[in-house]
């Protein structure tokens, strides 16, 4: 089976913002949907994700990649088009976002979610929260708190209404607004990440990478801890994106650690 065309989509997201998505088809009989959720300043187009889901595509999942509509990204793979949406993303925003990509792809198919980083934090906290409902769940690399900012971050955030948090892909100065942690002090039991896993039914595929920095893999072992019912890959060597450069083409040879994770998700794919 082999993937049979992209097609690229808009829908309404969050506040009334843009979704832009890319869904990679399939040539024969699909087995399911994967939708890919992309992390913090990431976008669809980012290095692993065109690849996962074309090799996703390939083996028989209809596979939908997408922009958060406050990511800041719009269709392209270039600069933020809107930093003013990144400044005013929230969990919320992206929980919203994932009830509207669900619907906009839902079919008889079982439908996985995969998110890479804080998109693996949006898709537990979307089906914990009880908003969407699907089968299968594969958090990558990702955080196993709402909150990382430190007690001096969250005062500077509130005393000056944002933090700045500079692109190093493309160096613009962006910001993160305070909505990221006034959502979280007015309703912190939806923010209780660990809480909610612990109520998740469906199954929890968690990849972390052993060598990853940015999100230490002792994250991904406590989301693994408190699942009801999941499963947990460590990837030998792996950092935050799995070793694999920005861009990547769909023809690339992965990295070792790459290939690693879509074994696993081949794994869930094939479930």
């Amino acid at each position: 089976m082999r993937c049979m065309r992209e097609i690229d989509w808009k829908i309404e997201g969050s506040r009334g913002e843009a979704i832009h998505g890319t869904t990679h088809e399939v040539d024969g009989e699909a087995t399911c949907n994967l939708v890919i959720a992309h992390g913090f300043k990431g976008y669809k187009d980012y290095g692993l994700f065109p690849w996962l889901a074309n090799k996703a595509a390939e083996a028989g999942a209809i596979t939908h990649r997408f922009n958060f509509s406050h990511s800041g990204m719009l269709a392209g793979d270039g600069p933020f088009e809107r930093p003013d949406l990144f400044e005013a993303d929230s969990w919320n925003t992206q929980v919203n976002d994932l009830k509207a990509v669900i619907a906009n792809c839902s079919s008889e198919l079982p439908t996985i979610l995969l998110g890479h980083s804080r998109g693996g934090v949006a898709i537990l906290l979307a089906v914990g929260r009880g908003v969407i409902n699907v089968d299968r769940l594969i958090p990558i690399s990702a955080p196993s708190t709402c909150n990382p900012l430190s007690e001096e971050m969250q005062q500077a955030m509130l005393r000056n209404g944002f933090l700045e948090s500079p692109s190093s892909r493309t160096d613009q100065k962006l910001r993160i607004g305070r909505v990221f942690l006034d959502e979280q002090i007015a309703d912190p039991e939806q923010h209780d990440l660990l809480a909610l896993v612990a109520n998740i039914e469906v199954p929890i595929s968690v990849i972390h990478g052993e060598d990853d920095e940015t999100v230490l893999v002792s994250s991904g072992e406590a989301i693994a801890q408190v699942a009801k019912n999941a499963t947990f890959r460590s990837i030998h060597g792996g950092n935050h994106v799995f070793n694999t450069p920005n861009p990547f083409p769909l023809d690339g040879k992965p990295s070792h650690q790459l290939a690693g994770v879509w074994s696993a998700v081949l794994d869930v794919i094939r479930s």
